[in-house]
């Protein structure tokens, strides 16, 4: 089944949910709101005709000035069996950066949520461990914002471990290859 075909009948079952389909050099995507982000997924994976079982990616998107709302959680979904595969974007605000978690339709889901939530701040309702995954537990910020300072924050908000880091750094440079100081 083609993209657009899949595209076409997502509309026909949750009219109120999709708000837009975009083709692109052969990729369809597909812009639903983040109400009822749970069964449109799990209408994709278990439709037989459409079997999306397997989940490529999730991401999110920062839209800053540019679009509201500001954030998209992008889902790349693929049928193994069928060969067809679709993305879908669900709009998130930025006032309510929620938006229900698909871990149980995928499990492999788990980190690629966690990964969101790290970078953009963006809560998954009912995952069962949101935290951060490649930050410390202790970092202010999400530094895929569009509005996060390309150096990082230089004020009190400053990642209370990069001295230390620094300093280790600085004792270790006496194993450098070349023996000496930068």
């Amino acid at each position: 089944m083609e993209p657009l075909q899949i595209a076409g009948i997502l509309k026909d079952r949750f009219p109120e949910e999709v708000k837009e389909i975009k083709e692109f050099r052969g990729q369809v995507s597909v812009v639903v709101k983040r109400d009822r982000i749970i069964d449109l997924i799990k209408f994709l994976k278990e439709e037989p005709e459409i079997q999306m079982d397997y989940l490529r990616d999730l991401t999110a998107v920062d839209w800053l000035g540019k679009k509201v709302p500001r954030f998209e959680v992008v889902y790349h979904l693929y049928s193994i069996k069928f060969r067809h595969m679709i993305r879908i974007k669900a709009e998130v605000p930025e006032e309510d950066p929620v938006i229900d978690s698909i871990v149980p339709l995928y499990a492999g889901a788990n980190w690629h949520e966690r990964e969101c939530f790290d970078m953009f701040g963006i809560q998954f309702r009912g995952h069962p461990d949101m935290r951060r995954i490649l930050l410390p537990e202790d970092w202010e910020g999400y530094p895929l914002r569009k509005d996060y300072p390309l150096e990082g924050y230089r004020d009190e908000r400053e990642w209370s471990g990069f001295k230390e880091v620094l300093k280790i750094a600085k004792e270790n440079r006496k194993y450098d290859w070349y023996g000496e100081e930068r």
